[in-house]
Formats: structure tokens, C-alpha cells, sequence
């Protein structure tokens, strides 16, 4: 039997960045969206990287015993929705806080069944294309002002998007 396999860039371990609090965060491979100035472009090809199998990355993931909390990364990790999915089904079990980024709209990604399943895990989602022209230091966990931080399990039962507070 195949184990499911993800195609990363890579992990960053104990980041105060990529969400609140202490947390994992898993870079995936592969984006199309090819912000200008983006801050990871080396994860823009599609078949750069690594393939690891889900048990693995999981088990990196949820190795220290200070962290409980992940963040999906990249890259775009829409474009592995299933595999990311099945991932952020062992975290949960685990009781991992997961989050992700995503350059596309969170009103685009409920309009497709496989990237809603991945939705239903996430606790807070930062969406929306990186624009240079927008670019800000003064916002949390955000790299231009257009990004919004949604509370995905509250938008979810809403039917409407509500913004995350931090």
C-alpha cells in the first residue's frame, strides 16, 4: 500500500510568525500565484522540493511537546487540498491549533468541496494575494493590508466570513 505523500519546501520550527502563539509550520510546494516580491518564491515551482509521506510530516509536526499548534504555509497549500486534508485530520485528533495562508479569497475556496473539507480544520485562515503596494509591518501574521484573518469554525456556521481576533 502507497502512503499519501505532500510536496514541500520545508518546516520552520517554533515560529512566533505565522500565527499566534507558539507553532510547527509546514511550507508546502508549489504556487500559482506568483505574487511579485513574494517572500518565498523558491516555492513557487511545483516540482521543486520534497515529497514526504503524511505520517512522517505529521510525526516532524507534533515532536516538540511545547508546540500545539501548525501552520499550513507555502507556496500555496490549496493546490494539495486532499493531502492537506488527511494531515490536518491527524493533527486534529492530536489537538493541534492549525492555520493556514492562502493567496485566494475565502468566498472562492467554499465554491469547491475539496478545499471546504480542508477548511473544516482550520481554525483561522489569512487569505488573499500578497500585493507589494499594500505591504505592511504593522499588521499581525500579514504581509499587505488587503490579507484579512478569518475565524474559519465561525464562518463556517455563520454562512458568513468573521475576521479572527487576536
Amino acid at each position: 500500500m502507497n502512503e499519501t505523500t505532500i510536496r514541500i519546501a520545508g518546516f520552520e520550527n517554533e515560529s512566533i510568525v505565522d500565527g499566534p502563539g507558539l507553532r510547527n509550520v509546514l511550507f508546502v510546494q508549489g504556487c500559482p500565484h506568483q505574487c511579485p516580491h513574494c517572500h518565498n518564491p523558491e516555492t513557487h515551482d511545483p516540482l521543486g522540493g520534497v515529497t514526504i509521506s503524511i505520517r512522517e510530516i505529521a510525526e516532524k509536526l507534533t515532536s516538540n511537546p511545547l508546540v500545539h499548534a501548525i501552520t499550513f504555509s507555502g507556496g500555496e497549500p490549496f493546490v494539495q487540498s486532499r493531502e492537506l486534508t488527511q494531515l490536518a485530520a491527524i493533527l486534529n485528533q492530536k489537538g493541534f491549533q492549525i492555520g493556514a495562508y492562502t493567496g485566494y479569497l475565502f468566498e472562492d475556496l467554499l465554491r469547491d468541496p475539496v478545499h471546504t473539507a480542508l477548511l473544516g480544520y482550520l481554525d483561522f485562515l489569512v487569505d488573499g494575494p500578497f500585493i507589494y503596494e499594500k505591504r505592511t509591518l504593522s499588521l499581525p501574521f500579514r504581509g499587505s493590508s488587503n490579507q484579512r484573518i478569518i475565524d474559519v469554525p465561525q464562518s463556517l456556521q455563520s454562512g458568513k466570513t468573521i475576521l479572527y481576533q487576536i
